[in-house]
């Protein structure tokens, strides 16, 4: 109720050149009393044997576009109907919005009480699984504008008559667990993740919800983990941070403390991190921080974070003299991969993700080496099914790593392969002239040259590397910060020890040791990966 059925369903039967019909209206005619007269007397059982009736009729007719009442769903033969005979349209609307437009309506028996918010949770709890059962389009009303909502559905609607592509399988939901005793979760891969709404309701224990997102990802997937939520009974606090690498900082931090204190969230408020690994990186670093600590649930819409950044538990923020220098081990209570969102992923932004997916097999398993090899142009055409085996062993060989070494005292290091090199490039260049990845991917070029001259690997193993970096669309190139410049930047970095740099070598291919390296040696070959 109050989404606006009667109102665009005018404007698109106009458009479509087809009569408009509202089953209130018809209902009204047929008895001569109102819907309020109705429930009084009659009671709502009878009104919607009413209801039935009048959608039993009308869904037979052609050339009508239909408005119906809200709860039409409840009856399983009026959803049948809808289903079977038509195109079901579903206007998603949030509660403060319908309480809105409804707040001075009597013709609404449902929310003539004292308290219409706790009616409407109460409402939409019972009917979005049925909403989502029936509908063919799902359109959010949030847009500026009725027109702008018609052309929405108009387009939705072109869609879904266009001819259908083959058919693919469907893809389902791949679960994994990262085992760390009491701190164990999952990680759930599949292509409607985010659309499942009980995934994420099995981790929001309490009241309160805060969605943390980007500029970018907001627009796109905000709303549809809010509603679910909303519609659960949870208040959602909505924090929309500044999109890019460079607003990693304290900055970007203090504006989620702020949300959180300034909305009273309790130490029961879950934490949503909504984007890559800059979001899920800060929500984290929060969720540590507020209150000593509260649950967070990762949902990363990049690949980079689905198969890295999301799962064991680093959080964090940088700091100009050093990247994620400031942070804590913090483990998430699950990682929910919607691999769909990687379709709305910018081309450059699905590379940086694949320099993460290259450095597991380059470390631990050669044999997905080969695979990614052999299946790199299937991964940037973004096919499903290579999409999703590349998440699922990127995840299962990070997921590994972190149940022998929860907070990197000595294995997980080697998932920094690349890094050193790359966290260097990033500070040098400033945060976010070369996304996170493309500076891993150059790095892990630079650490199998390194690797090599020190007589650990085959050169024929760095051109492989290097063909692969490239054919994923990333520099090979290092960037000239200067000799000085590049071992002052090196000198930050986590893994060192009593001022020795240390790095992450191939020792051969698919196995992983770490090392301080001599000067000399290092420096020959940055000059060699400058040329």
């Amino acid at each position: 109720m109050g989404a606006g059925k009667t109102t665009i369903g005018r404007q698109l039967a106009r458009r479509l050149g087809l009569r408009f019909i509202d089953a209130d209206h018809e209902i009204e005619a047929r008895t001569g009393a109102s819907i309020s007269w109705i429930f009084e007397i009659e009671g709502e059982a009878a009104f919607r044997k009413r209801e039935a009736d009048v959608i039993r009729d009308l869904s037979a007719e052609d050339g009508i576009v239909l408005a119906t009442g809200g709860g039409a769903v409840l009856n399983a033969d009026s959803r049948r109907y809808l289903r079977e005979r038509g195109t079901v349209i579903y206007l998603r609307a949030a509660i403060p919005a319908i309480l809105a437009r409804t707040a001075h309506d009597k013709n609404r028996p449902l929310l003539q009480t004292a308290d219409p918010r706790k009616k409407l949770e109460e409402l939409l709890a019972q009917r979005e699984p049925l909403y989502q059962e029936v509908a063919h389009l799902t359109v959010d009303t949030g847009r500026p504008h009725v027109q702008s909502m018609v052309q929405t559905i108009l387009n939705r609607l072109g869609e879904l008559q266009a001819p259908a592509p083959q058919a693919m399988p469907a893809i389902p939901n791949q679960t994994l667990q990262v085992d760390l005793g009491e701190r164990s979760y999952p990680i759930v891969i599949g292509p409607q993740v985010m659309g499942e709404a009980a995934l994420l309701l099995a981790q929001v224990k309490g009241r309160q919800a805060a969605i943390v997102t980007n500029t970018t990802v907001g627009p796109l997937y905000l709303e549809k983990l809010a509603a679910p939520l909303r519609a659960a009974g949870k208040q959602v606090v909505e924090v929309v941070l500044p999109d890019g690498e460079e607003h990693k900082h304290w900055g970007s931090l203090m504006q989620i403390f702020d949300a959180l204190l300034s909305n009273k969230c309790d130490r029961k408020t879950t934490l949503i991190a909504l984007g890559g690994g800059v979001v899920g990186d800060i929500t984290g670093y929060a969720a540590a921080g507020y209150m000593r600590g509260v649950p967070f649930v990762q949902v990363p819409t990049t690949l980079l974070a689905q198969v890295d950044s999301s799962v064991g538990g680093k959080t964090g923020i940088n700091h100009p003299l050093g990247k994620n220098m400031i942070g804590a081990f913090y483990q998430p209570r699950a990682v929910l991969a919607d691999t769909a969102s990687l379709q709305t992923l910018p081309e450059r932004e699905l590379s940086a993700g694949l320099a993460e997916v290259i450095k597991h097999g380059a470390i631990i398993d050669p044999a997905f080496f080969d695979w990614i090899e052999a299946q790199i142009s299937a991964l940037r055409a973004r096919e499903p099914q290579a999409l999703t085996h590349a998440i699922r062993r990127s995840c299962e060989i990070k997921a590994e790593v972190v149940r022998q070494d929860e907070r990197e005292g000595g294995l997980r290091a080697i998932l920094n392969f690349g890094h050193t090199f790359g966290h260097a490039i990033e500070a040098g260049l400033g945060y976010g002239a070369w996304l996170h990845g493309e500076a891993v991917g150059c790095g892990m070029v630079m650490a199998a040259e390194l690797s090599q001259r020190l007589g650990y690997i085959e050169a024929e193993t760095v051109a492989r590397m290097r063909r692969l970096v490239d054919a994923a669309g990333l520099p090979t190139r290092a960037p000239d910060l200067g000799a000085g410049r590049w071992l002052e930047l090196m000198e930050v970095d986590k893994k060192n020890e009593g001022g020795a740099i240390k790095f992450i070598l191939l020792k051969p291919l698919g196995t992983a040791v770490i090392e301080s390296v001599p000067t000399e040696t290092l420096l020959a070959t940055i000059d060699h990966c400058l040329r």
